[in-house]
């Protein structure tokens, strides 16, 4: 009788071990990204920024000062300065955008030189990332080049008390084949541990998600 009770203590043990293993292991898609490595100034590489809603700009004409302006652009991606009403700003560089303000300005002006700096930076979705789930802060960060998975969480203030930081997913769209694609993460390992091979570059328009701890 001793016996039988030893043995179902044991199936019970093991299963329950089984269980908390899969909840440890369970879910994972098998596809890692490449570590990052150390950017050097030599292999630094340039991205054109696209302005987005709710950037802040300044336009300057030049010998013609009135007609520039510090604008906000509006959530439907256009602007309003001096003398050109409703232009769209979202989705241009800032060199495209002066381009597009010097042939609206042509109409008044002879021969119109104009610069656009960008004040306050949003970018669109495409360009930036998105952390969500069991972080301090999630937040929608602008893409900067060679912007890493350590530079995002510090960001956000890293992991929250109960955040499953291992078991965290990067989603990824493919420019080539179009299609959706998520990556593991290892959050806690690079966070807690140290753990370089862990840090892993980010692209424009990724989606980080790190899920709560069940337990």
């Amino acid at each position: 009788m001793r016996a039988l009770k030893q043995t179902r203590i044991t199936l019970l043990l093991g299963a329950g071990a089984a269980a908390l293993g899969g909840c440890a292991t369970g879910g994972s898609t098998g596809n890692v990204l490449p570590p990052a490595t150390f950017v050097g100034s030599d292999d630094f590489k340039a991205e054109k920024y696209v302005i987005g809603p709710l950037d802040q700009l300044s336009i300057f004409v030049w010998r013609n000062p009135e007609l520039g302006a510090k604008v906000q652009v509006r959530p439907d991606g256009m602007i309003t300065t001096p003398l050109i009403t409703d232009l769209a700003a979202a989705g241009k560089t800032p060199a495209q955008l002066a381009d597009d303000i010097r042939l609206a300005l042509t109409k008044y002006v002879e021969d119109p030189r104009v610069s656009v700096m960008v004040d306050s930076f949003q970018g669109t979705y495409a360009q930036q990332i998105r952390v969500v789930g069991a972080t301090e802060k999630p937040a929608s960060l602008p893409y900067r080049a060679n912007m890493t998975l350590l530079d995002a969480m510090i960001q956000v203030g890293g992991l929250s008390q109960y955040a499953a930081g291992n078991r965290a997913r990067l989603i990824r769209h493919d420019k080539a084949t179009g299609e959706q694609k998520e990556y593991d993460l290892k959050i806690a390992r690079l966070l807690k541990r140290g753990d370089t091979s862990a840090n892993v570059r980010l692209e424009p328009g990724d989606v980080i998600i790190i899920p709560e701890s069940m337990f």
